[in-house]
């Protein structure tokens, strides 16, 4: 894919939804500090141990978008650190909420994205609109992290799935309150390549390899299309498909992940080679990992070095995080 991409092709912003009455500032919420008080309500992370290392960042390939920024391939460092073997499942963000009483940005907002094939005809009245570029995304009222498709929804059925509709904030409060932290974009793909060098994928460079399916990504015509062919239409649990080399679930595909990091196109050229990390000031945070929406004839960036972007109080039905922590 030759051509440029700027905007998130997966996960639109909350600012991008146009001609619609959602109220585009959140009810104001004074935010707890949660600082360690995870060791009350144990979330039940499994973390696992890296020793840390040199690891080639970022990708030479031209099967992705100029302005994500993946290039050039350089040498990285990054020191000793933990990182959950798979996202952050709906029971454990529920027994964040259960033990603090936060709130999400969606449920203050009243609103978040959901792709549209997960929209009930009955529930259209509760659309407020769709982003000019992505209008595979509707913008509906009562969504969020609870109640994934809006009312009427729940997570019942869904409770070993990944959380989604949380914005990076409420990613930033829910790893305070477990005692840990967003990974950096560094410490992400370091983890994510499971010590693998220069590999397309966690597992290798064939997408499904002895033709088995090894992530869970779009299977049809996007974005009318989805036979489903690896299991799942939406989510799916995080521990689903084998692991890397590392142990780590679900690094490809599945929903995007929150990382520490300002996102900046230039980022291989602006931060040091030894635990770099994203500058201030592009106002969005940086994702990885891709989604369940991802394609090849769209957003081929279910690769391990595919990066993209969203602003801080954005939230989707495609959009998750993972723990990491201090070793």
């Amino acid at each position: 894919m030759s051509e440029t991409n700027p905007k998130p092709c997966c996960a639109s912003g909350r600012e991008e939804l146009s001609g619609s009455s959602a109220p585009q500032q959140p009810v104001p919420l004074v935010l707890q500090s949660f600082k360690g008080t995870g060791k009350a309500v144990d979330p039940g992370h499994t973390m696992i141990e890296l020793p840390g290392g040199e690891f080639l960042m970022g990708t030479q390939a031209t099967d992705g978008f100029p302005d994500d920024g993946e290039g050039p391939i350089r040498k990285v460092a990054v020191d000793a650190f933990r990182i959950a073997a798979h996202a952050v499942t709906n029971a454990q963000f529920r027994a964040f909420v259960e033990a603090t009483g936060y709130v999400t940005e969606a449920e203050r907002f009243g609103w978040s994205y959901v792709f549209h094939l997960f929209v009930p005809k009955e529930r259209l009245a509760d659309v407020e609109g769709s982003p000019g570029g992505t209008p595979w995304w509707l913008g509906v009222r009562g969504a969020y992290w609870a109640k994934p498709e809006g009312e009427g929804s729940s997570i019942d059925d869904r409770l070993d799935h990944p959380v989604i509709h949380v914005s990076w904030n409420d990613a930033s409060a829910y790893c305070e309150w477990a005692g840990g932290r967003l990974p950096t974009e560094a410490e992400w793909e370091y983890a994510a390549r499971g010590g693998l060098e220069q590999k397309t994928y966690p597992w290798g460079d064939i997408l499904k390899q002895d033709g088995r399916h090894r992530c869970n990504i779009w299977q049809g015509k996007f974005p009318t299309v989805n036979h489903a062919e690896d299991g799942y239409a939406g989510t799916a649990p995080v521990d689903a498909y084998e692991p890397n080399g590392y142990g780590l679930y679900n690094v490809s595909g599945n929903v995007w992940e929150w990382c520490a990091d300002w996102f900046d196109r230039n980022y291989h050229l602006r931060t040091d080679n030894v635990n770099p990390k994203g500058a201030p000031g592009s106002g969005v945070r940086s994702l990885r990992g891709g989604s369940y929406l991802c394609h090849r004839s769209y957003c081929n960036r279910y690769r391990v070095a595919a990066r993209s972007k969203n602003t801080p109080d954005s939230s989707t039905g495609n959009m998750g995080f993972r723990l990491a922590m201090e070793k």
